[in-house]
């Protein structure tokens, strides 16, 4: 009978080391990367999509909600920029802002996003194989207030047809900053 209560004890204890240190409940949404399309917000047909929203990992009209983190444009020299909320003047008031940091490694290689450096308030010129951290809004459904993060690569412009595409990977577990594939565990 000790034994059992001695092992019964060793796994608790184990079990408590082992737990999340950040109060924060387990992650049920795992991180998958995925190919998308945005449509410059300039010159393309209002009913397509020029947002994207970290939250849901998703396009957003942005004539029918302003719940998105950036907006893609082509601007009148035939730069392609990506737009932060601010730099459009939505929300430049709050403490944290959506925006970009400029990465060098691969897209694999990107699995923390930074603390800070993040551009929020200007346009940001880009062009194929840029790799980008994505720091979201704060938005209601995340409890503990803070943002959601995204790793972003440009693949592609068809400027015919005012396309960017791109593949992202983000995370949708409020509080965690995991930008592996899977269920964050961080």
């Amino acid at each position: 009978m000790r034994t059992n209560l001695l092992s019964v004890l060793l796994v608790s204890l184990g079990v408590a080391a082992c737990s999340d240190s950040n109060n924060l409940p387990d992650a049920t949404i795992e991180n998958v990367e995925r190919t998308d399309t945005l449509w410059a917000l300039v010159g393309t047909p209002v009913s397509t999509p020029s947002g994207f929203s970290v939250e849901g990992s998703r396009r957003v009209r942005t004539d029918l909600s302003i719940d998105f983190d950036f907006a893609y444009n082509i601007q009148s020299d035939g730069q392609h920029v990506l737009l932060p909320r601010a730099a459009l003047g939505i929300d430049t008031a709050n403490s944290v802002n959506p925006g970009f940091v400029a990465r060098t490694e691969s897209f694999e290689a990107i699995t923390t996003p930074p603390s800070g450096g993040y551009i929020t308030d200007d346009p940001l010129p880009v062009a194929p194989g840029e790799r980008y951290v994505l720091r979201g809004r704060v938005t209601a459904t995340c409890t503990v207030g803070v943002p959601k993060y995204a790793k972003l690569e440009v693949l592609e412009f068809n400027d015919a047809l005012g396309i960017m595409t791109f593949r992202v990977l983000a995370n949708d577990n409020c509080g965690f900053r995991s930008l592996e594939p899977g269920l964050p565990d961080r």
